[in-house]
């Protein structure tokens, strides 16, 4: 069971042997440097436009630092392995300071931001999202530079459905196929008989079944198998804990709902109204994760996940407080990766290759000899 808990907390590979062995070793893109930038955009563009015309959101700006005592900002994982980066603005000869953090992510800003933009249900924000992850391992597709389109839609009650979730994500999947479509016909060198396109429909599965398909292998074995059946999956039910005494990934415990009872389509029990899309990535030949979303907590929920999780003290914060207030709308809400679904769609090896960030000198030697052009 060691394998299983090493592998609850996330992403990355862990070590630059094996990162090695992964990447392709008879690579050529298919799209120059140049070309791979006016891709960049048109892609970049299409989603924004279809993914506000499918979900009916607006684009609006986004926040790259948040103050600490705000509690908006996101630790991404309940064990607390994941912090942000923090740092005193002294303001006036530290007369009125300023305590700030760099965003990991914007998913509790978005739901306060529905109540500042006077959001009603049936409406809903998007964001060209960017963050710095620190305490990520960096690899072929994690990177400590963050860009998302991080989107929220407010909802009623009545919507905090599984139903309801599956129909957002049919959405969402429209869109990245719509993408990949537009990407082809402007770029025809993407027409490539190694590449397959993506299935039209997603399969969805719950992290319980996958359990129950592949009991004896950790988490990210078993969306690898399960991915070898079914190229593009939605799992949902995660962060609750699953038969084997673990949950599918750790998730924290007060933006997405993993807690809500739910049943499956053969009646038996079930937990969680949350979910990835992933997919098999034919250019890395490995598993590939496009969006992570769900249905946000309620006051209920966020109590209840917060006792499981021993985090009860979050509720003295401001985020938290208008949570059990219920002075923020309900939501749903996601994060899909720019540089994870350019990579994807334009058939890169590499998110080095569609975005500018920091790599260490080991990774990029690497990739030179594997003819894979990281940008600097």
């Amino acid at each position: 069971m060691t394998d299983k808990r090493r592998d609850l907390a996330g992403p990355g590979i862990g070590n630059y042997e094996a990162l090695e062995k992964i990447l392709p070793g008879d690579y050529a893109s298919l799209l120059d440097p140049k070309d791979t930038q006016k891709a960049v955009y048109a892609v970049k563009n299409y989603i924004e436009e279809n993914l506000c015309r499918e979900l009916n959101l607006i684009m609006v700006t986004v926040p790259l630092i948040v103050d600490v005592d705000s509690g908006v900002n996101d630790y991404l994982d309940r064990d607390g392995s994941r912090t942000p980066i923090r740092f005193h603005i002294s303001n006036d000869r530290d007369k009125n300071p300023v305590d700030a953090e760099v965003v990991q992510a914007a998913t509790k800003w978005k739901r306060m931001a529905l109540a500042q933009f006077g959001m009603k249900p049936g409406e809903g924000l998007c964001t060209d999202m960017r963050a710095v992850r620190k305490d990520y391992f960096l690899d072929h597709d994690h990177s400590a530079y963050v860009d998302q389109w991080d989107w929220e839609l407010a909802i009623t009650e009545k919507e905090r459905t599984l139903t309801f979730l599956k129909q957002v994500v049919e959405k969402i999947w429209k869109v990245i196929k719509g993408a990949e479509t537009y990407a082809r016909e402007l770029f025809p060198a993407l027409k490539n008989d190694r590449y397959p396109s993506l299935p039209e429909k997603l399969t969805f599965i719950h992290a319980e079944d996958i359990l129950e398909r592949y009991p004896d292998m950790p988490r990210m074995q078993r969306e690898t198998a399960i991915l070898q059946d079914y190229p593009a999956v939605f799992i949902y039910g995660i962060g609750w804990t699953l038969k084997d005494g673990y949950p599918h990934e750790m998730r924290a415990a007060d933006y997405d709902d993993w807690v809500t009872e739910t049943v499956s389509e053969d009646g038996r029990p079930m937990h969680g109204l949350n979910g990835d899309i992933l997919v098999w990535n034919p250019v890395t030949k490995r598993r590939h994760e496009l969006t992570s979303m769900g249905v946000r907590v309620n006051a209920e929920t966020l109590k209840k996940q917060l006792e499981i999780t021993g985090q009860l003290d979050f509720l003295k914060l401001p985020y938290h407080q208008a949570l059990t207030n219920r002075t923020i709308p309900l939501s749903i809400g996601g994060g899909i990766g720019q540089s994870r679904t350019l990579m994807l769609l334009l058939r890169k090896a590499h998110l080095g290759e569609v975005s500018v960030t920091v790599w260490p000198k080991i990774l990029k030697e690497m990739c030179r000899k594997k003819n894979i052009v990281v940008l600097d």
